[in-house]
């Protein structure tokens, strides 16, 4: 294998690196119905968040509001989502799915669960499961050291 002959791999890295490929390989399945990851990711986020309102939903998936606007208006223009007027503030619009949109969200859906069984293809069960927990475990000490100030290295010295 190519990193023997290197050095072995971070963890970091080959999280990054496996989250990579499978985001790959996801969209070579999807490909044919033309849609951006970035607008999957919108699909998949607004599928259980259904009239939240844009800075909510710019908020849950970590981008500029301006970026979001761009991709609802072309989501909009294909029927896939549509705002609507928040009932007591005018400045507000909600978004919810459209019924179009729910025909795509069970194909992405199956396309995930495809991509997860290319990527775990000959796991036990067993390795299944003690990998969801391990990486659950990091996930949360993760978040839990995020709450948590950090250290400067003059300080760790010290």
């Amino acid at each position: 294998m190519f990193w023997g002959l290197l050095m072995r791999p971070s963890v970091g890295f080959l999280l990054h690196d496996v989250a990579r490929l499978m985001r790959k390989r996801f969209e070579q399945r999807a490909r044919h119905l033309d849609l951006t990851r970035s607008q999957w990711q919108v699909l998949a986020k607004l599928s259980v968040n259904e009239g939240i309102h844009q800075k909510g939903l710019a908020d849950l998936l970590e981008i500029e509001s301006i970026t979001l606007v761009r991709l609802l208006d072309k989501m909009q223009e294909r029927g896939l989502i549509e705002r609507r007027r928040h009932p007591t503030d005018r400045r507000l619009s909600l978004l919810y799915l459209t019924p179009a949109a729910h025909p795509l969200l069970e194909i992405m859906r199956g396309l995930g669960e495809q991509t997860r069984n290319d990527a775990m293809a000959d796991f036990s069960d067993a390795e299944h499961e003690q990998l969801m927990q391990m990486l659950t475990r990091m996930r949360e000490q993760l978040v839990h050291a995020c709450t948590l100030p950090v250290e400067s290295e003059g300080e760790k010295h010290e």
